[in-house]
């Protein structure tokens, strides 16, 4: 009897320390992971009527919570500024389909729920207020944006990036298709399925759900293959190796002879390649040559090109713009050499090291190899907070943005001499469209171009670069899609010079 009772001791101890051990994980190690869970809408329920912090730019708000009609559900609805212009950046808040982009990622500062604004939520229920989130301030200057956003005619689809290479912030970041984040905003859940399934299934925007904002900016969100500003990492490679430097003479051929590869590689036949059978990497980046390229990586081999390509950024899976982990505003991971991985062949690592085959890289990507180079080869963390106030406007200091160096690119060295060959670009090669009268920039075309049944319908046309040269203060990356080559070089260069210029003259 005595060991039965024994036994049954035993058992029901095991069970109260499973029990207690499944509470505190669930409490303590697992809150976190739970409560950002997209199946997870209980927080949502919990919060959706109180009154929501804004997101501001400029200290003007662009989503802010406002009274709500006398007979609604809700004390408070949400409200967008200028949504087409900022969707990407702020997403939706919808008890319907959750929250999505910023809304979602600083979720908790907004809602006041964040562990720095404990005394601040002990204050509201002590004081029997009505629970009030706090303002989330972004790097991103209204003017710039807006004129980004104004550069993208209707109907193209395109991404912007302006980034401060020297701190990591994000000046503008837009992106097209767009929409109306107030249509996802209404309580009526009727009439919010209705718009939802009118903005991701109509003929409009049929492309909508692919390279759209609903769900963050395609800026940061989507991957394209990068074509020739590719390039600049072969560069930056070649010259690390020691087998190249500034005075290398590379062979320039019409069409690069690849072994087991009875086509070949063709060379770039819109600029001026074919006036030289040599040419040293000045010229060819000034004219974008591709089969220099090509044989570069060809002879350093795929490693030596994998290796600066991640020191640049590419395979790094935890790119974040909101400076957390949260996968809401998490980029996807740009890849070299792109595909299921595995060694490549001569075809395909000739083909990679121009940015084509399985290469893919976001636009902020782009941007970030970019401001590496601006800043000295040292890259920094890409960030769109400014700061967070608590309703009585009080700074939460912990969210204060803080310039962080998230890894050493390439040396200053190499850094000098790529600013000097892209600043030939722009004066001397085929980003011309790019001078600013008075400034020095630097800067990188790149046209990929994939095989599809519709022409130039998978074409990505760039731009990407940085001023002044000698003193970098701004980086613009630009990529547009499914253009003509007239079409696109209008978009790229000159829009690039108009935003240096923009941003420069404040």
């Amino acid at each position: 009897m005595n060991q039965a009772i024994r036994s049954s001791w035993v058992v029901a101890a095991a069970l109260f320390a499973l029990i207690l051990g499944s509470v505190t994980y669930v409490q303590f190690f697992a809150v976190d992971s739970l409560r950002t869970n997209d199946w997870n809408s209980r927080s949502l329920e919990q919060s959706y009527c109180n009154e929501r912090g804004a997101i501001l730019v400029g200290g003007q708000a662009i989503a802010q919570s406002v009274p709500s009609p006398a007979d609604d559900s809700c004390k408070f609805t949400r409200k967008y500024v200028d949504p087409e212009v900022y969707a990407g950046l702020t997403g939706y808040y919808s008890k319907n389909f959750g929250s999505t982009a910023l809304e979602a990622s600083l979720d908790e500062p907004l809602t006041g729920q964040a562990p720095e604004l404990f005394y601040d939520q002990i204050s509201q229920i002590l004081t029997g207020s009505q629970p009030k989130g706090s303002s989330v301030e972004l790097t991103i200057d209204p003017k710039i944006q807006k004129l980004a956003y104004s550069m993208i005619p209707k109907g193209v689809t395109g991404s912007i990036v302006v980034m401060n290479p020297k701190t990591g912030a994000i000046i503008a970041m837009v992106s097209t298709p767009s929409y109306d984040t107030n249509l996802m905003a209404s309580h009526n859940p009727n009439q919010v399925a209705k718009n939802f399934d009118q903005l991701t299934q109509s003929a409009q925007y049929k492309d909508f759900q692919q390279n759209g904002n609903m769900y963050g900016s395609a800026a940061y969100k989507r991957t394209y293959s990068p074509g020739s500003v590719f390039k600049l990492v072969d560069t930056a490679a070649a010259l690390a190796s020691g087998k190249y430097n500034k005075d290398s003479v590379l062979p320039n051929p019409a069409r690069l002879n690849i072994p087991g590869d009875p086509v070949g590689l063709p060379n770039y036949v819109s600029g001026g390649c074919s006036a030289r059978t040599q040419a040293d990497f000045g010229f060819a980046l000034e004219q974008s040559c591709n089969t220099p390229f090509a044989g570069i990586a060809l002879d350093l081999g795929q490693q030596a090109i994998t290796e600066q390509a991640a020191k640049f950024g590419f395979n790094d899976p935890n790119v974040n713009i909101a400076n957390n982990s949260n996968v809401n505003t998490k980029a996807p991971t740009s890849k070299f050499p792109g595909g299921p991985g595995g060694q490549l062949g001569p075809a395909e690592l000739a083909r990679s090291a121009v940015g084509q085959q399985d290469v893919q890289a976001t636009p902020l990507e782009v941007a970030m190899m970019t401001s590496a180079i601006a800043n000295g080869g040292v890259q920094m963390k890409p960030n769109i907070i400014q700061g967070v106030r608590t309703p009585d406007l009080k700074p939460v200091t912990s969210f204060d943005f803080k310039p962080e160096v998230l890894r050493q690119s390439t040396t200053p060295e190499i850094a000098k001499q790529l600013t000097e060959w892209m600043t030939g670009v722009v004066d001397n090669g085929i980003a011309g469209g790019a001078k600013v009268p008075g400034i020095e920039v630097a800067g990188k075309t790149g046209t990929a171009e994939t095989v599809t049944d519709i022409p130039d319908s998978s074409k990505n046309s760039w731009f990407t670069g940085f001023a002044p040269a000698n003193d970098p203060q701004v980086v613009v990356s630009i990529m547009v899609q499914g253009q003509d080559i007239l079409t696109s070089n209008t978009l790229t260069s000159p829009n690039a010079a108009k935003l240096i210029k923009a941003v420069l003259n404040k």
